[in-house]
């Protein structure tokens, strides 16, 4: 489910994964952005450290690469704990669960990213751990079955997704504290890609920071990858500073326009606008003209496009607004193909 330009994609690479370590923010004072989210959740992790109790589980949802992860990885920190991660679809039987939880330690945080696509097995098994903090294992079968109750220390789920409709009610009803990530502005994305340069020693004008900020979907991951890959083009071209000039020719180099769209987003809308007049198309359609996925337009392509308003959806299908026609130059919706 990676879009075309790897640059833009929200999800990161498992080498990415590792990569990400250095940057990510070890306390709520480095983590820049979502501030109304991190007011509140300080709040709750100093209360439950003065009280010496796990924090209650918590649900993060939203857009892929807006800081799910690292807000995982604070929290940990805050509380003086250990954090494990894992995913959902790492996690397909009943026992890859059982070897997790009986490894936690009191107050450990677990973190499962794409909470959603856990099995439902494996989701009815965590009910108990959460709510209980036991789990429950059923030895032989039929009339010697027996259930072996295995006590949990009390511990912190984190669980992030990005489909927070796929979630059964059962188990989002389970956590008492549930936040939503979005976007960051421009000024944000400025501040992560003046740190990331920092911590990485790159060199870096305040409007060369800028410019790639514009460009960044509002997304920190694709912030800092375009950060390192704009680095490789200035210094080819035998630059030591990052400037705006600098960026934005290796922006162009790398197809990202000034409203931070590739080649598949423009597409996309001026399929829309040339061969719909404008919309509504349904989703199906859409993805058929385009040769991509369903799921793929859907969870990677238009969350930017709907947030920034040049797209939006009704109960017939998708449409571009004006500020898609103006992005292409279009004047009025092209004729039918």
């Amino acid at each position: 489910m990676r879009r075309d330009n790897v640059q833009l994609d929200p999800h990161a690479s498992p080498l990415e994964r590792l990569d990400e370590g250095s940057l990510r923010p070890r306390s709520f004072g480095d983590y820049v952005g979502q501030r109304r989210v991190v007011e509140k959740l300080q709040v709750y992790v100093a209360a439950a450290r003065r009280r010496g109790e796990a924090l209650d589980h918590c649900l993060f949802s939203g857009p892929p690469g807006l800081g799910k992860t690292s807000l995982a990885y604070v929290i940990a920190e805050e509380l003086g704990t250990q954090l494990h991660y894992t995913n959902g679809p790492a996690l397909q039987r009943k026992g890859d669960l059982a070897g997790i939880l009986t490894n936690l330690q009191p107050g450990d945080v677990l973190f499962i990213d794409e909470i959603h696509r856990l099995t439902p097995a494996v989701e009815e098994s965590l009910y108990p751990a959460m709510e209980d903090f036991r789990f429950d294992i059923v030895i032989d079968s039929g009339p010697s079955a027996r259930v072996l109750r295995i006590d949990l220390p009390r511990f912190t789920l984190v669980g992030a997704t990005t489909r927070t409709g796929l979630l059964a009610s059962p188990l989002r009803d389970r956590f008492p504290i549930l936040e939503r990530l979005d976007f960051y502005p421009v000024e944000e994305l400025q501040a992560i890609v003046e740190r990331a340069a920092r911590i990485l020693g790159i060199q870096i004008e305040e409007e060369g920071a800028r410019e790639i900020a514009r460009r960044s979907r509002g997304t920190p991951r694709i912030a800092n990858r375009l950060l390192r890959r704009v680095r490789d083009f200035v210094q080819e071209e035998g630059g030591r500073r990052i400037d705006r000039e600098g960026a934005a020719r290796a922006l162009a180099r790398l197809e990202v326009d000034e409203a931070g769209f590739d080649a598949m987003d423009r597409r996309l809308l001026s399929v829309i606008i040339d061969r719909f007049d404008g919309g509504p198309v349904g989703l199906e359609t859409l993805a058929a003209t385009v040769g991509e996925e369903k799921d793929t337009l859907e969870e990677v392509y238009e969350p930017y496009l709907l947030q920034e308003g040049y797209l939006v959806r009704t109960p017939r299908g998708r449409v571009a607004t004006p500020k898609a026609y103006r992005h292409l130059g279009r004047e009025k919706a092209g004729p039918l193909l």
